[in-house]
């Protein structure tokens, strides 16, 4: 199924953006590559993104306003208990699937992602770094237990008994970026009761890098791994716009290595790329899928 699906949107690239693939294809060819995944290859998926160029403008929640300030969490968490049902719902789509085929291939050293959305590995990537931490755990910011947002999902439901319910007959709902959604009753956020560690009643948090966060250090290495042991990078579906992303970027770089840019819109990385094609990420990949000769069927 993910080879149909893959295939019948390659076939939707213009001209030009095949020809740009072949170049592509011909720098990737028998040359290990990793691989940068962003925002712009979940968009397919129904989850939206930061800085892509139908984004709505947001000012994110920083790591220091949602540990420093209770009625930011308590707002976050109310907004978080609604997009977060939207996130389980999302399937991953041509773009994560030719991922998967690039990595069962033998054609990548890894993929590294700066989604928190797991789809990766929902189709069937296994050499996965989530840069920037993962949307179903939670983690206590005092005992550093972790629990499934499948769990705190039952609790917050028994603290707020028809909050989701009231939330739907209030409208005025969308969903944003990373299991957030905008939520216009300033009533119905006041009222909702936040949950707290079950083991010592500690501060609960999504296990993200918020903004303004570190992403810990052990992710960054086995990236740089990843980077190190490439003969190239191939980005996709990235701005590029924060440092934790660019900095392979700039490394891949300096090495010499050819740096591989999919993304519609600008990135940070451009001045830096070897190649940059502005087309949609999902049809891109399944042509280069195609173009490497891989066997879809794999993944």
């Amino acid at each position: 199924m993910a080879f149909a699906r893959s295939a019948a949107s390659a076939a939707g690239l213009a001209p030009g953006e095949s020809i740009a693939l072949e170049r592509i294809a011909d720098i990737l060819r028998g040359v290990p590559f990793a691989l940068l995944t962003g925002a712009g290859l979940s968009t397919d998926s129904g989850i939206p993104d930061y800085r892509g160029p139908n984004a709505a403008p947001r000012q994110p929640l920083t790591y220091q306003e949602f540990m420093g300030d209770p009625l930011l969490r308590q707002r976050y968490w109310a907004r978080n208990h609604i997009g977060w049902a939207h996130m389980l719902g999302a399937k991953p789509n041509a773009g994560h699937y030719a991922a998967a085929a690039l990595e069962h291939g033998g054609a990548l050293t890894g993929i590294i992602t700066q989604n928190v959305d797991r789809l990766h590995e929902d189709a069937g990537a296994t050499n996965v770094v989530d840069l920037h931490g993962r949307f179903d755990q939670v983690v206590c910011m005092g005992c550093t237990n972790t629990y499934s947002r499948d769990f705190l999902a039952l609790v917050l439901t028994e603290l707020n008994p028809g909050f989701l319910d009231a939330v739907e007959e209030a409208g005025g709902v969308s969903i944003a970026p990373d299991a957030d959604a905008d939520l216009e009753s300033e009533q119905l956020i006041a009222a909702f009761n936040v949950a707290k560690c079950p083991l010592c009643g500690g501060l609960l948090k999504p296990d993200f890098v918020f903004f303004g966060e570190n992403v810990p250090k052990a992710r960054v290495e086995r990236s740089f791994e990843m980077v190190d042991a490439a003969g190239a990078l191939l980005v996709a579906g990235s701005s590029l716009t924060v440092m934790s992303g660019l900095r392979f970027v700039k490394k891949a770089a300096k090495d010499n290595k050819p740096v591989i840019i999919i993304n519609r819109g600008e990135t940070r990385g451009d001045p830096q790329s070897t190649v940059k094609l502005e087309a949609g990420v999902g049809e891109s990949l399944g042509r280069l899928v195609q173009l490497l000769g891989l066997d879809w069927r794999k993944t």
